[in-house]
């Protein structure tokens, strides 16, 4: 059977191309399980969860009588109330025990005390659960995997108070040696989840969860090993080490995102006109294209992100802040939206500030901001209207594009105030842009350079780039300090001609667009 790179559901190492876990479950069952913590993965839509689990598994069934339960074959039903909910769970664990390849004998009893024995309440189950953990010769570890399903519901808050209770008193009694559940909401704070109305709820008794630290995001040498193990079946002839790195620079190692880009080149990249060698599609540009078709196609991770913004406004607000404006915000967990935001894998920390947590997520976000706003936007529509001068022999014209975009908007906006031009400036510039690379170039805000004063954009059409630095104006010194700031990143995309696009708030102010030369680049300076 030839191995393949999967994006659905769980990743086996026997059938599918993926990264080696080794390393981590090590950690895990080194400072998590052999210590006895009850702990939770708690992480991202498709960031790898399940697999890991079903990787611990494998690599603790020699030392502990591994019980796995997935808490989506628990439907909604069954968490009307306790009695219902236990007979489900009983199923559930019982199958999970006799699938475990062990089979321990010395459960048999236990077991079908459990099966035979009508529960009503937690603490009966509870007490038989505690049986078993007693019979078994080895440690008994419970891991449930989609806790947070219907994690609402008061049946499952109790289920996690029980869990605690047993876990204050395992001094005195045996009980699961240690117990991890998987889920995106972190059950530890669960009031996210629920209406004003039910402050009763607002504490979860999980405080007594281990925090889990094990870095789950890929590193560029987890891809490269990856990808050598792909190039020793295929015979590609790709500098994995480059590729690898050019595939974290877009995803910054979100599994799922990873994951697809090495599916899309695998499969859909056979032939690719836009591509300069389709000999060998492992390369910086296939990598490009790769992203190109997942942008545009409507997978589950993007629904689930439109659906968290619909639900969460000022999650929404933020995330347009950071993108438009290039608004720092102190990262703080703390703080509702940004611990939604971690949550949810839209955010991450850097350097004490909040940012887009990878490349790809940026460009889908700009791409759907700019989608929902594009028939009201008068710029979007002169730029797609005079789309098609800015291509000239298959090249994009970035001079033009610079110059009519000034045109347009000082016909447009030229009167309105600092604040509104601060606001909204750069975005417009981005509107403009969009319909005029639709479909063939993307582009890219480097996070780098994100801030209040400057944004870099950086746009790829049909494997060229182009540098377009936003500003605002803050005088000649500012300005000089800018052109040197852009040489230096001139020099680090090996290019030798780059953009600087400037909100200039002086009444006095030049508008138009000039070309002026540093050190031995070009640099094209436009003024609205």
């Amino acid at each position: 059977m030839r191995r393949y790179f999967n994006t659905e559901g769980q990743c086996d190492p026997e059938i599918h191309y993926m990264v080696k876990l080794d390393e981590r479950v090590d950690r895990i069952k080194l400072f998590f399980i052999d210590t006895g913590k009850y702990f939770i993965i708690n992480k991202a839509r498709q960031y790898g969860k399940t697999t890991t689990l079903y990787a611990l598994e494998e690599y603790l069934k020699r030392d502990y009588v591994i019980v796995s339960m997935d808490f989506q074959g628990i439907s909604t039903s069954e968490y009307q109330n306790e009695c219902v909910f236990i007979k489900a769970f009983k199923r559930m664990f019982i199958e999970a025990l006799e699938e475990n390849e062990l089979k321990p004998k010395e459960l048999k009893a236990a077991v079908e005390s459990l099966k035979d024995t009508e529960q009503s309440t937690l603490s009966e189950l509870f007490y038989f659960l505690s049986e078993i953990c007693k019979s078994s010769l080895q440690p008994v570890v419970m891991m449930i995997d989609e806790v947070d399903t219907v994690s609402d519901n008061q049946v499952f808050i109790d289920f996690l108070a029980m869990l605690r209770r047993d876990y204050i008193k395992r001094r005195k009694k045996t009980v699961f040696h240690s117990v991890v559940l998987a889920s995106v909401y972190d059950i530890k704070n669960l009031r996210l989840k629920f209406r004003p109305d039910e402050e009763h709820r607002y504490n979860s008794p999980w405080n007594i969860a281990a925090d889990f630290d094990i870095e789950m995001a890929f590193s560029v040498k987890q891809i490269e090993n990856m990808l050598l193990e792909y190039e020793t079946d295929n015979q590609t002839g790709m500098d994995a080490t480059e590729v690898a790195k050019e595939i974290y620079q877009y995803t910054s190692g979100y599994p799922y995102l990873v994951s697809a880009i090495c599916k899309t080149m695998d499969e859909k990249l056979t032939c690719v006109d836009t591509l300069e060698n389709s000999n060998n599609l492992w390369n910086k540009e296939g990598v490009m294209e790769a992203v190109k078709k997942i942008l545009q196609s409507n997978i589950p991770l993007f629904d689930n992100m439109i659906k968290q913004l619909d639900t969460y406004a000022d999650l929404r607000k933020m995330i347009e802040d950071i993108l438009y404006q290039g608004k720092q915000i102190s990262f703080s967990p703390a703080e509702k939206s940004i611990n939604l935001g971690l949550m949810f894998g839209f955010f991450k920390e850097k350097k004490g500030h909040v940012e887009i947590a990878n490349r790809i997520f940026e460009m889908y976000l700009l791409n759907l901001f700019i989608a929902e706003e594009s028939m009201r936007s008068d710029m979007f529509l002169y730029g797609q209207r005079g789309k098609n001068q800015f291509i000239k022999e298959h090249r994009l014209d970035m001079d033009l594009v610079l110059e009519k975009f000034v045109m347009h908007f000082t016909e447009i906006y030229g009167d309105n105030d600092e604040k509104f031009l601060e606001t909204y400036g750069r975005k417009f510039f981005l509107l403009y842009l969009k319909p005029i690379i639709n479909g063939t170039g993307n582009y890219y805000i480097e996070a780098q350079t994100l801030d209040a004063k400057r944004t870099d954009v950086i746009v790829d059409y049909l494997g060229e780039q182009f540098i377009v630095e936003l500003k605002l104006w803050h005088g000649n010194e500012y300005n000089e300090r800018g052109e040197a700031q852009l040489v230096e990143y001139l020099d680090y995309f090996h290019q030798k001609k780059g953009y600087m696009l400037s909100f200039n708030f002086n009444k006095k102010k030049k508008i138009g667009v000039r070309t002026v030369t540093v050190k031995d680049k070009i640099i094209v300076e436009a003024v609205v």
